[in-house]
């Protein structure tokens, strides 16, 4: 069931795990159907390694459906996220280091690129910290994205949404490009922002 998805997924995790975004299993990948249904990642299972079978599939309750391992961690925070964002069709959740690193220093990413606007619709907003793997982290995301496509998540990591896996993709990685540029400007003096 939905073979197609579960490839994408896999592809995306090797992408965010190429550009850095996570290391080892971190993280995780999942896109929800239009019947309800996610497909996501499991949890602790190297992306390197992981395979179109290891992929789960969760019903609109959250009970698995397919597959055998267990699925992430956080999936009572991504089934809140889906719950109440009815236009995202994918989340991406990531360890990146430059982006979770702006999170450490100030309240919001601000605008500082055209790719950061482009890609993730603006400035991201830090959510407050809450436990990774708790139906808070979902709740704080939700509360914190704003209409954007990504949220950063004060001492954990990054959460992007679309509509599609692509968009997801895309606000991590671009996001993850931006905070570079940003952090290598702050440190050498005030960041023109847009």
């Amino acid at each position: 069931m939905y073979e197609q998805d579960k490839r994408a997924i896999i592809d995306a995790a090797l992408e965010i795990k190429h550009y850095g975004l996570i290391q080892l299993a971190g993280g995780n990948v999942s896109v929800r159907k239009e019947n309800g249904d996610i497909v996501l990642t499991p949890s602790g299972t190297y992306y390197d390694t992981m395979r179109v079978e290891d992929v789960l599939v969760l019903n609109a309750d959250g009970e698995v459906i397919e597959g055998v391992l267990r699925p992430s961690v956080d999936t009572v925070a991504l089934k809140y996220i889906y719950d109440h964002l009815k236009d995202v069709n994918a989340i991406i959740h990531t360890h990146q280091p430059y982006t979770t690193a702006i999170g450490l220093i100030q309240d919001e990413f601000p605008a500082c690129s055209t790719t950061l606007c482009n890609v993730t619709l603006g400035p991201g907003s830090v959510a407050p910290y809450s436990s990774p793997a708790s139906l808070n982290m979902g709740i704080q995301t939700v509360d914190y994205l704003n209409g954007k496509r990504a949220v950063i998540l004060k001492h954990h990591g990054v959460v992007t949404v679309g509509r599609t896996l692509k968009e997801a993709l895309y606000a991590a990685i671009y996001m993850e490009d931006a905070a570079k540029c940003y952090l290598a400007a702050k440190a050498a003096g005030n960041v023109a922002i847009m």
